[in-house]
């Protein structure tokens, strides 16, 4: 039985893009353009899934989220031009899954919404609590990292942060959501803090073992790849 993504979006544009990226993943999509009718199909139990954009007609997202989740607990990936911690927060604790900000990698989203089905299924395994890239090893159960047989001491931020780099292999992740990955939805400290503890890892991995572990990508953020 094939998947179904539910895309509550009033950019026709945008709604057209991510529905041809969905498709080539092997989804099947629904569409909505307004609010009203994305919690009509949403209710009905049709979608697996929905991408609901915050700013929409007649309902607006976080209204449209609030009705849902009174009847309906399916996963809810929300989407927003506006970069504000307020939104971030609202969205969260409303109920929602994860949440994007406008414009985003579509890499990215896909990447989201597998770890959200796999969650719903409960098929993280134990093996899927360790992640490893060449030499490197990251342990979860054993909050531990190694390179070899060596033992690499790291601050919890430094592991959170090789963690989503892991957990994201081959995807380029976003300063903007590797801070809220790593300190929370609601910082509003130092806006280069996600470089200055990508130089840490580098100064504790690539610099001791002769590696590039990290790659940086210009303009939008970091990814490690294979």
């Amino acid at each position: 039985m094939e998947t179904t993504i539910l895309i509550v979006e009033d950019e026709e544009k945008i709604a057209r893009f991510l529905e041809l990226e969905l498709k080539h993943e092997g989804y099947q999509v629904l569409k909505a353009v307004s609010g009203r009718e994305g919690l009509s199909i949403a209710e009905s139990g049709q979608a697996d899934l929905v991408v609901l954009d915050v700013m929409l007609p007649e309902l607006n997202g976080f209204e449209v989220l609030r009705r849902l989740r009174k009847t309906s607990d399916v996963p809810v990936i929300m989407l927003t031009a506006r970069d504000e911690v307020m939104d971030k927060v609202a969205g969260l604790d409303g109920g929602a899954d994860d949440y994007m900000t406008k414009p985003f990698a579509i890499e990215e989203l896909l990447a989201r919404i597998r770890l959200i089905f796999k969650k719903r299924a409960g098929t993280v395994s134990k093996e899927e609590n360790i992640f490893a890239f060449g030499a490197l090893e990251m342990n979860l159960a054993r909050h531990e990292v190694r390179y070899g047989s060596d033992v690499v001491e790291l601050t919890p931020r430094e592991f959170d942060l090789l963690k989503v780099l892991l957990e994201n292999k081959n995807i380029v992740v976003s300063r903007d959501t590797l801070t809220e990955k790593v300190c929370g939805y609601d910082y509003l400290g130092e806006t280069n803090v996600i470089d200055v503890y990508v130089r840490y890892l580098r100064s504790k991995l690539d610099d001791v073992y002769n590696v590039k572990i990290i790659q940086t990508v210009r303009g939008v953020g970091y990814c490690i790849r294979e």
